[in-house]
């Protein structure tokens, strides 16, 4: 999966084919209700029916048709996520500064209808007026963007104290998104929830209106459990929105079909800057890579306190490491460091079964600096991560004793849609350059038999020094992965 924000509106085609050129599988599309709304900035709801498609401006669907028409045409799949902020005239009343802080409190009902009326629009049988053909059908959907923080939905709690609100004000848009996508056709669809943030602030009066809360933490008031996971009971649970009875409780999973009966739940483990083992010490609600078991556990425990045995699968929405140069943030690394941290991420994410993606965010860093995690510098440089990205490679172990093999692992993204367009299967070669010195010279060709590109092999190298992966495209260029130092005792 790839995200590549705001940059794929600017320019669709040109980003669209760096990815198919890169080997993505399906594309992480955010679309915000209020770029499509008509008057959004107006605190007073215009008239017209928001479950309708033709009644929203030609204009605001235009740049999202356009996009999802290029990303079927060019045979990647979509996840269009459903984002805020709200219009103006969907927002609650309270927020300290109205005129740009539309996320508080968004309107459940009303997102519905939002909902309704996307679902209606890609339901691959909608003609929009002046069309003489249906737009493309979207089968696969999430639902929101980083709830656990205030500038995408606020108050993240009660105002003047630690109490948790945001659980309750996302536990309500999942339920509008819900019958939202039932009420036009999409009931059966994939359907992520979550798209939570990795971290969040643990300190002081935090996470206050606006600020991050942990994930954990946040994950716990939106199933109304406590710390202990043990389901909250009276004015703990009525100020969190949830079940003050034991009857209440035993019909929560029933009232609340989308916390039971999503497809899955998608995280953005960012790891902070930190190597992709490792988690933030002393934080133990935190969801960041290193930390996925624990919000595999949370998700089963929460499961079964409302009697299910379901167990999501866990999507990663958003990933990457942002860098330095250019960023200035804490948090970040090298360009190198980078393109090894993600090799080593991916590693990890393809061991764990109960990840079902590996995301990259943004193909080119913002011109500002701040979150340069793309794959190329602001100007369009490619950086180490570009290529790490497009064919990983990634060795668990880089010492081994003489005669004792080395297990390789790597991916040649591309490979997958090279082998339908020829009708061949394709295969990667390991070369190794000797550390005496010499060319790499290929010392096992590897058939790439797994459906995303991926090979997982052990072999014995004569000696140290340097090991890479080489590739060549159907009548193009070939390429080659990171290079990797090997000691061999």
């Amino acid at each position: 999966m790839f995200t590549p924000d705001g940059e794929l509106l600017a320019n669709p085609m040109g980003t669209l084919e760096v990815l198919k050129s890169l080997g993505v599988d399906r594309v992480h599309v955010d679309m915000a209700w209020n770029s499509v709304a008509p008057d959004p900035t107006s605190r007073t709801r215009p008239s017209f029916d928001a479950s309708d498609p033709a009644a929203y401006p030609a204009s605001g669907w235009a740049p999202y048709d356009a996009v999802i028409h290029d990303i079927k045409a060019l045979g990647m799949g979509i996840d269009l996520a459903l984002w805020p902020p709200p219009p103006d005239w969907a927002s609650g009343n309270g927020a300290p500064h109205p005129a740009t802080q539309p996320e508080w409190r968004p309107s459940a009902p009303q997102f519905a209808q939002f909902v309704r009326a996307v679902g209606t629009r890609y339901s691959g049988s909608y003609v929009p007026p002046g069309s003489s053909s249906p737009l493309p059908r979207v089968n696969f959907w999430s639902i929101w963007n980083e709830p656990n923080i205030g500038i995408f939905l606020a108050p993240q709690a009660v105002p003047h104290t630690k109490i948790e609100i945001s659980g309750m004000l996302y536990r309500q848009l999942v339920d509008a998104a819900w019958s939202g996508f039932a009420a036009s056709g999409h009931g059966h669809d994939t359907i992520l929830i979550g798209e939570i943030a990795p971290a969040g602030a643990t300190f002081g009066d935090a996470p206050g209106l606006f600020a991050a809360m942990a994930p954990l933490r946040f994950l716990r008031a939106l199933y109304c459990v406590d710390s202990s996971y043990r389901t909250l009971r009276g004015s703990a649970a009525r100020v969190r929105g949830c079940p003050t009875t034991a009857a209440g409780t035993a019909s929560f999973a029933a009232d609340n079909p989308g916390l039971f009966h999503a497809t899955g739940f998608a995280d953005h483990p960012y790891p902070q800057g930190l190597p992709p083992n490792e988690p933030t010490p002393g934080e133990p609600d935190y969801t960041e890579l290193a930390d996925l078991p624990k919000l595999e556990n949370a998700l089963d425990t929460l499961q079964r306190v409302y009697g299910s045995s379901t167990k999501y699968p866990i999507w990663s929405t958003e990933f990457g490491y942002q860098t330095t140069p250019p960023d200035t943030e804490s948090g970040t690394v090298s360009p190198t460091t980078a393109a090894y941290y993600l090799n080593w991420s991916e590693y990890l994410t393809w061991l764990d079964p109960r990840l079902k993606s590996y995301d990259q965010y943004l193909v080119t860093d913002p011109s500002a600096g701040n979150f340069a995690s793309g794959l190329e510098s602001a100007t369009g440089v490619p950086k180490p991560g570009f290529y790490a990205y497009r064919m990983p490679i990634f060795l668990p172990a880089q010492t081994t004793r003489r005669g004792h093999p080395l297990e390789v692992w790597g991916c040649v993204r591309p490979a997958p849609d090279a082998a339908k367009q020829t009708g061949r299967r394709q295969k990667v070669a390991i070369q190794f350059q000797p550390a005496s010195g010499g060319a790499f010279r290929t010392v096992a060709t590897v058939p790439i038999t797994d459906r995303n590109g991926y090979i997982d092999v052990l072999h014995t190298f004569t000696g140290s020094g340097t090991v890479r992966l080489r590739w060549a495209y159907p009548h193009g260029p070939e390429i080659f992965s990171r290079t990797v130092v090997i000691s061999v005792r």
